[in-house]
């Protein structure tokens, strides 16, 4: 997400106008957040919020969530994205869940060898932390991304930060607001259609 400041304070809305803001703006850099949504109650758990994605903050944020139910059996639906079948996300898994298998080498051998095979791993059933992945280009299918598109509308659309900390808290607070009083399970009304050549 990116900390835009508008250069110049909005038109206020007069009688037949709407608000106008104008097009220029100041970007003071960007920021990540990576989140889960608890499908049962609706709820942000263990958002992380940060300057990047990379594959080590991505398995730093499923050991934060993880660690505060620790013995839970966890099941993560997520997208196609390299850094959700990385290998240090294989080595965590492995590690958490007690498996004494040989993980072989990366980009070589064994699970580590390719995407494919690091996947099938993170996805085994029979794992106490596991991975569901959306098929590619149905991202659609994950309610994150039903969150996240309430984010920007209540919060990014339109709006001036002055700094990445403004947006920082901004941020925080508006997740807070949002599990005290909006949170609650999606209900999926979506019916599939078929559709006409």
């Amino acid at each position: 997400m990116q900390a835009l400041e508008h250069a110049r304070p909005a038109l206020p809305v007069r009688p037949g106008k709407i608000e106008r803001i104008e097009y220029e703006y100041v970007r003071h850099g960007t920021l990540c957040l990576t989140a889960n949504l608890e499908i049962a109650t609706g709820h942000i758990v263990s958002p992380t919020i940060g300057p990047r994605r990379t594959e080590q903050d991505f398995v730093d944020h499923i050991a934060r969530t993880v660690d505060g139910d620790p013995d839970a059996r966890w099941i993560f639906v997520l997208d196609n994205l390299n850094t959700h079948n990385s290998e240090a996300l294989v080595r965590f898994v492995a590690s958490h869940c007690g498996l004494d298998v040989p993980l072989g080498a990366k980009g070589e051998s064994g699970v580590l060898r390719s995407m494919e095979t690091r996947a099938a791993f993170l996805s085994d059933p029979s794992h106490r932390i596991r991975f569901v992945y959306t098929p590619k280009h149905c991202s659609w299918l994950n309610q994150i991304e039903i969150w996240f598109s309430i984010l920007v509308r209540r919060l990014l659309r339109r709006a001036s930060f002055s700094s990445l900390e403004a947006l920082r808290e901004r941020l925080v607070e508006f997740i807070a607001f949002f599990n005290r009083c909006m949170a609650k399970p999606f209900r999926w009304t979506y019916k599939g259609k078929v559709l006409a050549a």
